[in-house]
């Protein structure tokens, strides 16, 4: 559950932002860029993977309904989208969904990211920075 608290101070709860795997390649160019066209959005995709512009289109328009995304301006004939939501709130919610499948016990996802070369050095530094910080009361 995200908690958003908007200009007159109310607060509103949201339930935690979950997109596809489509959806969120399509969110990762509105994020690179703070804003984006549709057409930039299917651009960003490589030439051998692009999608169809109808499929793209038809994806945003989902985005926008699930409150991801939002037209801010018109630009000639084209929308441009901004996000509502961050790439962090859409990974956290993805990392919790992923925790709470294996019961809340991280030990099999840090295991398996070891077996498969994909924890660093800089990984594990960065991990145990955070929990000195969490461990003193402070945010990483």
């Amino acid at each position: 559950m995200t908690v958003v608290i908007n200009e007159m101070t109310e607060v509103i709860a949201m339930p935690a932002m979950r997109l596809s795997k489509l959806e969120i390649q399509i969110m990762e160019t509105v994020w690179a860029r703070g804003e984006a066209s549709i057409r930039e959005m299917l651009e960003a995709f490589p030439a051998r993977k692009r999608l169809g512009y109808t499929t793209v289109q038809t994806m945003v328009y989902r985005l926008e309904t699930k409150k991801a995304l939002r037209r801010v301006r018109r630009l000639g004939n084209f929308h441009i989208f901004k996000a509502l939501v961050s790439r962090e709130e859409v990974q956290r919610t993805l990392v919790d969904e992923l925790l709470a499948m294996f019961g809340g016990e991280s030990r099999p996802v840090v295991a398996r990211l070891i077996e498969t070369g994909n924890l660093t050095l800089e990984d594990v530094e960065y991990a145990e920075k955070t929990l000195r910080e969490l461990k003193r009361g402070g945010k990483s």
